[in-house]
């Protein structure tokens, strides 16, 4: 489908476009914005043939080629990439705007992507640039040239959070952007998604316009170059949309990514745009201050619900702390580590199976426990490391097994949120009677014991699991005082939700 209709011109930060019959005509400026440089003319010719090229992966039809422009006396003096014009009325960004139903469309553009992905160039030029440090550089670049609008049309507040927020991920993460590697996800993409220029055609969408001006911004992780698309949509206020087009390209790619990377990437690509409001804005554009406003709130929001976090949910037996630690880990998309089916698993026995003995005794002895919480700090120090938010369920009775909690966080860069579970002594003792055969041993004898033995904890936050205010409302409200968002509630499937 070929549109046409008045001719019209469109100017963004780096290019002029003409609309004339049934063709569009993009003029590069002559421009030097520190992430590009067009001012010399050889360049702009050289970038306008790679950006048929390149467009050409996605959009075969829609890339005509390079025309030269000739002055009065025919020398060349500049070029334009040569388009078919796309109908206006079937953008992405219109459709959405207007209210339609995208669904279906971005259901069909998580299918198209899924399978660019999957065969798009990958090799170690590629993959170098998906290297922690990589994705660190780029970030710091944008912090470096946006500090001379900070004050201004940017909020100095907000940008530094962004950027503490950002440094606190990524210095945690390394080994999460290795597997990222390993597992073959660092592609040559497109780099550029927004919804703008995007067609919905009735054969399927045409992505225009990927990212031409330099190959290392284009070699990015394929979780990227979705979450550009996402952020965009989500800015567009289709929130429930974007998420759902994360979850389709999660089905049909496969990607096993934990939640915190996405939000990382979304959080990435949102300020990158306020990167190009401010030079907008800088430009002579007094709108573009409203949008790196919202683009920047948009980044810290993500960048909040990213954060990496490990949560202690202790408590004597019977005072709910598994029950709260399980609703926890469901509404944080976090993982869940148990010490009682842990205990069983390290003695080689089956989680259900009794193991009943005197306080201290049996696979419940000292060293039997200093075995259990070695273990799940061990396990916990990995998952960190790969972006997955933790809840610990254990009795955390002892300063010394939650000093090295607190270590690992802190080593980690993961915010820790310590969680102690009360509830009256006739509940706790109503609690233990009724208690089924399951992996924890511990009846009403070994929770008086636990609770004489045990050290102090101040430093934990007391959730009521029988007051008159739910346990799990608490226990959120904490961790949000203690300073980060929360992620969205967990999904069935898909990256958002993990």
């Amino acid at each position: 489908m070929t549109a046409s209709g008045p001719a019209a011109v469109a100017e963004t930060h780096a290019a002029v476009l003409f609309f004339v019959g049934d063709r569009a005509y993009k003029l590069k400026k002559p421009v030097d914005l520190g992430f590009l440089d067009f001012r010399d003319r050889a360049d702009r010719e050289a970038v306008c043939h790679r950006e048929v090229a390149l467009n050409r992966r996605l959009a075969p039809d829609v890339y005509l080629g390079v025309a030269d422009v000739r002055g009065p006396g025919g020398v060349i003096c500049d070029h334009l990439v040569v388009m078919r014009r796309m109908p206006a009325q079937r953008r992405l960004s219109t459709l959405i705007r207007s209210g339609q139903d995208v669904r279906a469309e971005l259901r069909r553009l998580a299918r198209v992507l899924a399978a660019f992905h999957a065969t798009a160039r990958r090799g170690p030029e590629v993959s170098a640039e998906g290297t922690r440090d990589a994705l660190l550089g780029r970030w710091d670049a944008t912090f470096a040239q946006l500090r001379p609008f900070h004050g201004g049309v940017l909020d100095a507040d907000a940008a530094a959070e962004v950027e503490r927020r950002t440094h606190d991920f990524l210095a945690g993460r390394e080994p999460l952007f290795a597997g990222r590697i390993a597992g073959g996800h660092v592609v040559d993409g497109h780099a550029d998604l927004i919804a703008d220029d995007i067609f919905c055609l009735p054969d399927g969408p045409r992505i225009l316009d990927c990212l031409e001006f330099d190959d290392k911004l284009r070699y990015v992780d394929v979780l990227d170059d979705v979450a550009f698309l996402a952020m965009d949509v989500e800015h567009l206020g289709a929130a429930a949309e974007a998420r759902a087009f994360l979850d389709t390209y999660a089905e049909f790619s496969g990607d096993p990514a934990p939640a915190a990377l996405l939000h990382h990437y979304v959080a990435y690509r949102a300020f990158v745009r306020a990167k190009v409001g401010c030079v907008r804005h800088e430009q002579g554009d007094p709108a573009a201050a409203a949008d790196v406003t919202a683009y920047t709130e948009l980044t810290l929001s993500h960048l909040r619900a990213g954060a990496v976090r490990l949560i202690l949910t202790g408590g004597t037996p019977g005072t709910g702390k598994t029950t709260l630690a399980g609703a926890l880990a469901d509404r944080l998309g976090a993982v869940l580590i148990s010490s009682d089916p842990l205990r069983k698993e390290l003695a080689g026995l089956p989680p259900q199976t009794r193991a009943a003995a005197a306080y201290e005794q049996g696979i419940y002895s000292p060293a039997w426990t200093e075995k259990v919480y070695a273990t799940m700090l061990r396990r916990t120090e990995s998952l960190l490391a790969m972006g997955e938010s933790v809840v610990l369920d254990a009795s955390w009775n002892r300063d010394a097994h939650r000093a090295a909690a607190r270590l690992l966080a802190g080593t980690a860069r993961a915010g820790l949120t310590e969680l102690r579970c009360t509830a009256a002594p006739a509940t706790v003792s109503a609690r233990l009677a009724r208690r089924t055969p399951g992996a924890s041993d511990a009846d009403a004898a070994i929770a008086a014991a636990l609770a004489a033995d045990g050290d102090a904890w101040p430093e934990a936050c007391p959730i009521r699991t029988d007051g008159p205010e739910p346990a799990l409302d608490a226990a959120i409200g904490a961790i949000r005082g203690g300073g980060g968002r929360l992620c969205p509630p967990a999904r069935a499937v898909g990256l958002w939700g993990r």
